[in-house]
């Protein structure tokens, strides 16, 4: 392990531009509320975390105070700092990054009571937590997207204020927490919730560098630092020395620059014409503008500080709902610009523009034997009355909600504690204790602890339940007729907005010619499920044993995988099968998988997308066999979507 002295230079950190440029504008900047960083393993987003702390000037704190005051600041100091009435000491520090581990519980965040003084002394005290640490230093959360949702609440609230605040057994104390906060993600592992996302001032999404020139650059400079360190950092202590000259100067100027009322309307107009949420992107547009005018050492915010605050700033807030096709485009944020510009220059003229996007389909009939792509169709509205779905008991009792969310459960992971409202055995140890120290001085006994009734307190154990919803599609040339795979992509989507708004996970298992495949394994991100559907191709005949076979393997493993998930398999065909998996008929091979799913307890629905003048209804006979929901393809359009996915549910 390399000394802190010998952290990799930042500005050795080879490409990453917008990375770089977002972390820079933070440490010049905290208030600008930190930067989300989205993407893949092994892009450099810890080492750029690391150096940038090792970039920052050193700072003055109290010394031997646990939380680092500033001491040219009393309005920041700590309770202890403020009792001391400026006689305390001073020394000069490095500022350091502080990791949040995924497995951090509430009381290992915001601290808790000091129990070895509580036993000592009787008195309650307060044990600091990450966020003491963290005080006028980096908090680097490794996939944040992992962490429980009031995990990163709390860290998200108490990065707005700056301020800790603890009321808890018997505690009341508050203490400075001032950060720079940076947070990762790997997107394929799931999404924050949009709420959370809007907190993150910043977000940058980055990937792996494709040009093998650069790539090569990258891997010869991570040799030549592992071979020798020092030698490395000396060659690039000239760069490094010109940045922190640099977020120094900024530093200084940031209070002295100025924003005009031109590029106020400029920015309040690009946040309308993006459609974001509230006024939290305007405001932050605001300080990280006039961030980058520090930066570039003038007091003016100009066009160019807007655009580039834009891309850091709306890349997170564009969707106002799951799968939106927006994105950040620069050529809209150009006209929002020129709009502001004309309604500056002609402020008794209003200028309304529209924009439609009109999809045209082809009115073609494809070949069963040939392969053709399909539009996405449009996603239907939800409806919001659900519709019960005959479910199978399983072998246990499942715990919680069908929503991917945190729920109470017996053998859940230990969160908190809580005073029992009855006799329990699940008994939290470090809680009780730290309830009965304080009070241990005036209890008599040989016991080194006494522990009264009241003291005790039980574990609130909590895990993450939801549903596996697995879309079994049919996609045989028969589904190319009169537009069929179109209208079923825009039920697949309004299924998977669902499926997002549920946090459920969805897998896709496609079938076609001969067999059957998994287009994409149970994940929890379900724009990958969207991007994999986009991409859906169309044509040969149906193997539909070998579909329902695969998809009831899936659905198997997910269940040895995770024991608590709650299966659900979407059958979308129109029952035609005419390819069998051995020597018997196709369709008795798919009857017999089917009443297989049935026997495994998998709930079901199928959805019928036949359509001519003579039905055979062979996909309601499955159906029948499956024990399933059976709706036709018509009816999801008619307003029933919704009923079928939360009857799904159920």
């Amino acid at each position: 392990m390399h000394h802190f002295d010998e952290i990799y230079p930042f500005s050795a950190i080879v490409g990453q531009e917008q990375m770089k440029k977002a972390l820079l504008l933070n440490a010049i900047n905290p208030r600008i509320g930190g930067v989300l960083i989205a993407g893949e393993k092994g892009t450099a987003k810890s080492t750029a975390a690391r150096a940038l702390a090792h970039l920052l000037p050193e700072r003055n704190v109290v010394d031997n105070c646990i939380f680092g005051c500033d001491p040219d600041h009393s309005g920041d100091l700590c309770d202890d700092c403020l009792k001391k009435n400026g006689t305390y000491v001073t020394k000069k520090v490095q500022m350091h990054v502080v990791e949040l581990p995924i497995s951090a519980t509430e009381d290992k965040v915001v601290g808790s009571l000091d129990i070895e003084y509580a036993l000592k002394k009787g008195e309650r005290k307060f044990e600091p937590g990450v966020l003491a640490k963290a005080n006028r230093n980096i908090l680097y959360v490794d996939e944040v997207n992992l962490l429980n949702d009031h995990i990163v609440d709390l860290l998200l609230d108490v990065a707005a204020m700056g301020v800790n605040i603890i009321e808890r057994e018997g505690i009341s104390y508050e203490h400075p927490s001032s950060f720079i906060l940076i947070g990762t993600m790997n997107p394929e592992e799931g999404d924050l919730r949009p709420q959370l996302l809007d907190r993150f001032g910043l977000c940058v999404s980055i990937e792996g560098i494709s040009d093998p020139e650069i790539r090569v650059e990258v891997i010869r400079r991570r040799r030549m630092y592992d071979l020798n360190p020092h030698e490395f950092i000396a060659r690039f202590s000239t760069e490094e020395d010109a940045l922190k000259t640099q977020i120094i100067k900024a530093q200084e100027l940031l209070e002295k620059v100025c924003i005009s009322d031109e590029m106020l309307h400029m920015i309040a107009q690009i946040c309308l014409d993006m459609a974001v949420d509230g006024h939290r992107a305007d405001i932050i547009m605001v300080k990280t503008a006039k961030t980058i005018a520090a930066f570039h050492e003038r007091t003016d915010v100009n066009e160019d500080d807007v655009r580039e605050a834009a891309e850091l700033v709306l890349s997170h807030r564009m969707h106002n709902q799951p799968f939106s096709d927006q994105q950040m485009d620069q050529n809209k944020i150009e006209e929002s610009i020129q709009k502001s510009q004309q309604q500056q220059q002609q402020p008794q003229e209003q200028e309304e523009q529209t924009e439609q996007d009109q999809n045209t389909q082809e009115n073609t009939v494809p070949d069963g034997s040939t392969t053709t792509m399909f539009a996405e169709g449009s996603p239907f509205k939800v409806n919001q009355k659900p519709l019960s779905v005959p479910r199978r008991i399983d072998s246990f009792k499942r715990e919680g909600s069908g929503r991917r969310s945190v729920t109470e459960s017996r053998d859940g992971k230990y969160v908190r504690s809580r005073i029992p409202d009855r006799l329990t055995a699940d008994i939290a140890l470090d809680a009780t204790i730290r309830a009965a120290a304080p009070h241990q001085i005036g209890r008599s006994g040989d016991l080194a602890v006494k522990i009264e009734p009241s003291d005790l307190r039980e574990k609130v154990r909590e895990r993450k339940m939801g549903n596996t919803v697995l879309f079994v599609v049919d996609a045989s040339g028969s589904m190319g007729a009169q537009q069929r795979m179109t209208a079923v992509k825009g039920a697949i989507l309004s299924l998977l907005i669902d499926a997002y708004q549920k946090r459920d996970r969805v897998g896709l298992v496609v079938f076609r010619g001969n067999s059957a495949e998994v287009l994409l394994p149970p994940t929890s991100s379900v724009e990958l499920a969207r991007k994999c559907m986009q991409t859906l191709p169309v044509g040969g005949k149906t193997p539909l044993a070998s579909g329902l076979s695969k998809g009831l393997e899936v659905l198997q493993r997910e269940k040895m995988i995770n024991a608590h998930t709650i299966p659900r398999l979407i059958l979308i065909s129109d029952g035609k099968a005419n390819v069998s998996m051995g020597s018997g008929a196709p369709l008795d091979d798919a009857n017999e998988v089917a009443l297989l799913i049935k026997e495994s307890g998998i709930s079901s629905v199928v959805i019928d997308t036949e359509q001519s003048y003579i039905a055979f209804g062979l996909a309601h006979k499955i159906s029948d066999g499956m024990g399933a929901k059976y709706l036709k393809l018509e009816e999801l359009q008619a307003d029933t979507i919704a009923e079928a996915v939360k009857g799904i549910g159920v």
